[in-house]
């Protein structure tokens, strides 16, 4: 791979369920609910979790996971960072409301109530951390208001793909994203619990790597959330505004040197990811400014296969001192 930066290999510690990398669960109170936004924007509020004093952190989840995902990560952070972990829009306890996913549900819109959410908690300027869905936001956060944020931690997607993302090794993964354009969603899925278990079960199994599985607990939880009426139809409002991988990536353009990402940015890379490939991590100096690139051993869902690596790289950005 030819890069302008250089890379490190991380390795971690495979976690089941929500452990700790001590083996023990975290603290009651690494997680506290704080409630929900109280100022909608676009009609939409917000629920998040926050916890812990000083500098300031964001992090944004996937799909199919909710704010939970990033459990392990703020027991690792500890109480001297505040953390802020919301459910996006038409996830988890946010609001899900029937409106136009293009101008509602893409990444700007997210975007939008998010920074408004940090507004509302008298947060200045942060570092976010996000990956799957929560990547695309961060991006759209960092273009958007570039004065509000000090650095970012990203895992895939990411920008460089191109056109790789309609070769025939890559396509069998993507079929989803055409699925979740269908009609077929609101009446296979859609307010059917035990279709949508079984539905996220298979994501969550095939993109984790093979030193970690999801707790049948936590497949339920999410099956929960996602198989209430009109939750599984909120979820993919997002791919239906054009924000996957597939479509993002075919109208991809190469940014001038000066419109590249400005903020330094961790890539946390998972090497053991069914659905990213090793070698699309080739272009992302042509899109960032200030890169540091990481390969993290572990499948799609990196805020719970690998908190420790990726709550390190949230401490490198903030300075923090442990």
């Amino acid at each position: 791979m030819q890069c302008g930066y250089s890379e490190r290999i991380v390795h971690n510690v495979a976690m089941n369920g929500a452990r700790s990398m001590d083996g023990n669960p975290p603290p009651d109170d690494a997680i506290r609910p704080v409630g929900r936004q109280a100022r909608a924007v676009d009609g939409f509020r917000l629920a998040y979790d926050r916890s812990g004093d000083g500098q300031s952190v964001i992090l944004l989840h996937g799909w199919p996971g909710d704010r939970h995902d990033y459990r392990d990560v703020v027991a690792e952070l500890g109480g001297d960072v505040d953390v802020i972990v919301p459910d996006l829009r038409g996830f988890g306890e946010s609001d899900k409301h029937v409106a136009n996913p293009r101008n509602q549900y893409d990444a700007a819109a997210q975007a939008r109530s998010v920074m408004a959410l940090l507004d509302e908690l008298d947060v200045d300027r942060v570092v976010v951390g996000g990956y799957d869905v929560g990547s695309r936001v961060a991006h759209a956060l960092v273009h958007l208001y570039p004065h509000r944020i000090r650095g970012l931690v990203l895992s895939p997607p990411l920008p460089g793909v191109g056109r790789r993302i309609l070769d025939p090794s890559a396509q069998p993964e993507y079929w989803y994203q055409a699925f979740h354009q269908l009609p077929l969603v609101e009446h296979v899925l859609d307010g059917k619990p035990e279709a949508v278990l079984a539905y996220l079960s298979y994501f969550w199994r095939h993109w984790s790597g093979p030193d970690y599985r999801p707790g049948e607990d936590e497949l339920r939880r999410l099956a929960d959330l996602y198989g209430a009426p009109g939750a599984m139809v909120a979820s993919v409002n997002y791919y239906r505004a054009g924000a996957g991988t597939v479509a993002q990536s075919l109208g991809e353009k190469v940014p001038d040197r000066s419109d590249r990402v400005p903020v330094p940015t961790i890539v946390l890379w998972p090497g053991r990811d069914a659905l990213v490939q090793r070698q699309w991590a080739d272009r992302l100096d042509e899109y960032f400014a200030d890169l540091d690139f990481r390969v993290v051993e572990s499948g799609h869902f990196t805020p719970v296969e690998a908190p420790r690596d990726f709550a390190s790289a949230v401490i490198d950005l903030l300075g923090a001192h442990y």
